[in-house]
């Protein structure tokens, strides 16, 4: 189905396509896979040269064709597909595939880049999936924009890092996508483009087969249309996954929806003080409306006073990545100087002053503020972190991808995140709602979220 925007733009950028149903009709054939992949490209040829969501590549539509049969005819009956059988994959130019370059959105030679394909690919495969291309990432996952356009409002930005992955999503040229976070790539690109994000917890999700920003704050996740669409493909790349947990939540809160007590609902704390005072005003308001929503929906609302040192762990993150870009790329910066742009080569050379000693501090405060917002919510009764997604919509223009201080700490803690759509700003541009819970609670964190999705239709 076609989600036109909001605000006059030519409705058939905006298209995004739920991957839980579209998975099902794959699987069952009810949606015949030739059909899927045809229309899909069609849709590509349309919208993509007014996006620029995916690298180029020569003979995709043969490649995709030919894929497509060979998974036909291995599964041949509807009965034992894989769970994602036929579904189109996104993949950030950061991550190895084989068969194609991995260019980390940058200017140097690729084959510096070559290992063996990530192991997120391999199991999203192995379940099904169908490579659609490589998507657009800013440098090296950094703040050098590619040419990506917001599916909105093609004058706004997508956000970044991963920038391809979330408005390829939200112009359903495909409907699931990999992404990275090591600020806030993950869920500013997906407030930004109105889409989900996932966020695992630290580790959770393998990061070999990656060009590594920070590798004490990558984050390995994935963007899609629907909350079940990301538990269904979640399942299949973090480690230790619980389906007992899933299955739980969602007996629970399906009572709940049932007209039973309302005890069974998470219970949402807000993190007060400076932190959410980043927000801008109008999206600070639009916050607070989805907070009364939810509050008439039933959810428990607990306001609690949270990290009050929101601008020193702000600063201690921006160098703990700016140290670990340096020695990432201890070998490639002194040899390829001129190719990096002055963004990025400035962080690196901000990180070569960066003691290894204050690299060390600065690594167990990450863990110090991991237990404070775990305690926090343990001591309250309380099951997630409810904030705003970004400061507020999608700036304009595509020279910068906008901040991503709303994002920081959940990142630099580890917890897991997810971010929901959560309506439109005055000017018709997309906010959402992110939700953060204890190291490992990613299951819970999914239903709870499909939850407060659901509610907020």
């Amino acid at each position: 189905m076609i989600k036109t925007s909001h605000t006059g733009e030519s409705p058939q950028l905006v298209a995004p396509r739920p991957l839980a149903p579209l998975a099902a009709e794959l699987r069952s054939g009810q949606l015949p896979l030739r059909r899927y992949i045809e229309d899909s490209l069609e849709r590509l040829d349309l919208v993509e040269p007014r996006l620029h969501c995916l690298l180029p590549e020569s003979g995709r539509r043969e490649r995709l064709l030919a894929e497509a049969a060979a998974l036909e005819s291995r599964w041949p009956n509807p009965a034992g597909r894989p769970p994602l059988y036929g579904v189109l994959l996104g993949v950030k130019d950061l991550f190895a595939v084989d068969g194609f370059e991995t260019r980390a959105g940058s200017n140097l030679p690729p084959a510096l880049f070559a290992m063996a394909q990530s192991p997120v690919v391999t199991a999203l495969q192995a379940a099904g999936a169908l490579v659609l291309g490589k998507t657009v990432t800013t440098e090296f996952a950094y703040f050098s924009p590619g040419p990506t356009r917001n599916p909105h409002q093609i004058e706004h930005t997508p956000g970044g890092s991963s920038s391809g992955s979330a408005a390829s999503i939200a112009a359903g040229l495909c409907s699931l996508a990999l992404g990275t976070q090591t600020i806030g790539s993950i869920g500013r690109p997906a407030a930004f483009c109105g889409v989900c994000g996932w966020k695992p917890s630290y580790g959770r999700t393998a990061a070999a087969g990656l060009v590594p920003f920070s590798p004490s704050l990558d984050h390995v996740g994935l963007f899609a249309a629907d909350v079940a669409g990301l538990t269904l493909a979640a399942s299949l790349v973090a480690a230790n996954w619980r389906p007992e947990a899933v299955l739980g939540s969602r007996s629970t809160l399906a009572k709940v929806h049932d007209g039973q007590p309302m005890a069974g609902l998470p219970v949402l704390a807000i993190p007060t003080g400076p932190y959410l005072e980043q927000t801008e005003p109008a999206a600070l308001a639009a916050f607070e409306a989805s907070l009364a929503w939810l509050a008439n929906a039933g959810y428990p609302i607990k306001r609690l006073a949270a990290m009050p040192d929101i601008a020193a762990i702000n600063e201690r993150h921006r160098r703990i990545a700016a140290a670990e870009l340096a020695i990432t790329h201890r070998d490639w910066y002194p040899a390829h100087r001129s190719l990096y742009s002055a963004t990025t080569a400035e962080l690196i050379e901000k990180g070569l002053a960066i003691s290894a000693v204050q690299l060390r501090d600065d690594l167990t405060g990450q863990l110090e503020l991991r237990g404070e917002l775990q305690r926090l919510l343990a001591v309250n009764d309380a099951d997630c972190w409810l904030s705003p997604a970004a400061p507020g919509p999608a700036p304009a223009g595509i020279q910068a991808t906008g901040s991503p201080l709303l994002n920081l700490p959940w990142t630099h803690a580890g917890l897991p995140s997810l971010v929901i759509p959560a309506g439109f700003a005055a000017n018709g541009l997309p906010l959402g709602l992110q939700l953060a819970t204890a190291f490992g609670s990613d299951e819970e964190l999914l239903v709870w979220g499909e939850s407060i999705a659901t509610a907020l239709v």
